[in-house]
């Protein structure tokens, strides 16, 4: 929708996602961890930990001659190309312990749940997630190749190691599994199968920020914009690419969904503020984050990409759907789509959307100037008695020509390069603020006034002397009358404004010197 980047350009904040559009979104397993720290993937507990990761999984694995790509989900991938690597191939996994039932991830629950016998015909269910959602449904854990209740203590250790890999920007998923009769594999509900688990162990990944956000993200700064993120991941790992990005500058800017939720509308309007990072939020939440902006004053642009974020995308100002991993319902509820799911791409839509309206503005600025001076060229001369300056012929070449040629020129002008120096133009703020309808004034009254003393200069000196000589003659012929018409001080005047509007074009190009723009 092109108005959509128009308003871009007013944008005050932008809410991003962190992955795919903050980052590369190409997830690489970097750490698999134990409640004794660090483990090899290619150990006894890396096979079973990776293992029970691949098979709840929804990843696709694909080997042509020795070399192994994977579609799907990008967290899925990395941890069927993680398995692979460790010599566990999904398609093999899956063969030998067949799926028979599943609930499938959600962002409320942030846990994913697969059912598979076994070929000694018995069954099991595997559950992966968010390590802080998932913790609190377990009971044991799996240590030295046996089931162990969960003590205390091996909680606090496994938080410890938890936030020591989401501290270095890794995003961690946690694994647990359940024994379960035959009985338990039909009827399957998160509230009984989700409980009572036991806790395998911990998968870093590491999703690279892009190289152009950063720089994007200080263009945001400069030009008046707060760039805020929104992600699901842990509130450790959200910071630390935060941080990076140049998004976060102190660790109280961010806060969590659970946080949010333990404030009201008014409260979250009063304090929303202070923070850019926001953490372990659900697709609700992002609504509240937008209209507690816009509470504020603020034109708010929102990216998502689910099903669940079109609410989200049509509260915002500017809802940007992504292009690649977005779905037709979000993309439907948007207002642009990122093609490339690149944050760095709505930084340049901003840009574009202020070019346009400056361009606009430009356009509407010498048109109202030049037809200012053209009305008061005829208007003043006939308060004065003065014969018509302009025939209508003249008039509508000024209009059609020197008026509409340059207007299209200007419309269609290169962004400035300093655009992205200005503030934000408040939505409420109108086009002739700051001066320029008295700007537009004044100029018009200068070009009228040139046009109009060019034809009393023309007039007065060449076609008085030139009516003179002829109306003492006792009879006039055509050929005298036509002499009477003031030829010359209509034709000067017609120049001088021709060229008077034509040089007021290029004085409407910039605010700078045309030997700065080119």
């Amino acid at each position: 929708k092109l108005p959509a980047v128009e308003t871009l350009g007013s944008a005050t904040v932008i809410c991003s996602d962190k992955t795919g559009t903050l980052t590369q979104n190409v997830m690489t397993v970097t750490e698999i961890s134990s409640l004794r720290g660090k483990e090899e993937p290619k150990g006894k507990f890396g096979s079973f930990l990776l293992s029970h990761a691949a098979l709840c999984n929804d990843a696709i694995l694909q080997i042509d001659k020795n070399a192994a790509t994977a579609t799907g989900e990008p967290t899925e991938k990395a941890l069927v190309l993680a398995a692979y690597h460790a010599g566990l191939k999904k398609p093999d996994l899956d063969k030998s312990y067949k799926r028979i039932n599943e609930i499938p991830f959600d962002s409320t629950r942030k846990l994913m749940t697969t059912v598979h016998s076994s070929p000694d015909h018995t069954y099991r269910s595997i559950t992966k997630g968010a390590f802080d959602f998932l913790i609190n449904r377990c009971t044991h854990i799996y240590k030295d190749g046996t089931q162990s209740p969960l003590s205390s203590q091996d909680k606090n250790r496994l938080y410890a190691l938890n936030n020591s890999m989401t501290e270095r920007a890794l995003r961690v998923l946690a694994v647990a599994y359940k024994n379960i009769e035959k009985s338990d594999t039909k009827n399957v509900s998160s509230n009984e199968l989700e409980k009572g688990l036991t806790f395998i162990g911990l998968i870093g990944m590491i999703d690279p920020p892009r190289e152009e956000v950063k720089s994007a993200v200080a263009l945001c700064k400069q030009a008046g914009i707060k760039p805020v993120m929104i992600t699901g991941d842990h509130v450790l790992t959200a910071k630390a690419i935060a941080k990076e990005l140049g998004i976060l500058n102190d660790a109280s800017e961010a806060i969590t969904g659970e946080e949010l939720s333990r404030l009201n509308d008014e409260q979250l309007t009063k304090v929303i503020h202070r923070y850019s990072v926001f953490a372990r939020v659900s697709p609700e939440h992002k609504v509240r984050i937008v209209k507690a902006y816009q509470n504020r004053g603020e034109v708010v642009a929102m990216t998502g990409d689910g099903v669940n974020d079109a609410p989200a995308l049509k509260a915002a100002d500017i809802g940007c759907a992504m292009g690649i991993t977005g779905t037709d319902v979000a993309k439907n509820a948007a207002d642009m789509i990122l093609t490339d799911d690149n944050f760095a791409t709505i930084v340049s839509a901003v840009k574009e959307g202020r070019g346009i309206y400056d361009n606009i503005k430009k356009a509407v600025h010498f048109l109202l100037s030049s037809n200012i001076g053209e009305i008061l060229n005829i208007f003043v001369a006939i308060l004065l008695g003065l014969p018509t300056p302009l025939v209508a012929v003249q008039l509508l070449w000024v209009n059609l020509v020197t008026d509409s040629l340059p207007a299209i020129s200007l419309g269609v002008e290169p962004v400035a390069k300093d655009i992205m120096e200005k503030k934000p133009i408040p939505p409420d703020k109108g086009m002739f603020a700051d001066g320029l309808a008295f700007r537009i004034i004044v100029e018009g009254i200068m070009i009228g006034s040139l046009a109009l003393t060019a034809f009393a200069i023309g007039y007065h000196y060449y076609d008085i002397p030139a009516m003179e000589v002829f109306l003492t003659k006792q009879e006039v012929t055509n050929a005298q009358a036509a002499a009477c018409i003031p030829w010359v001080g209509r034709t000067i005047s017609f120049a001088v404004l021709s060229l008077s509007q034509l040089f007021h074009s290029f004085n409407m190009r910039s605010e700078h010197s045309i030997s700065e723009i080119g």
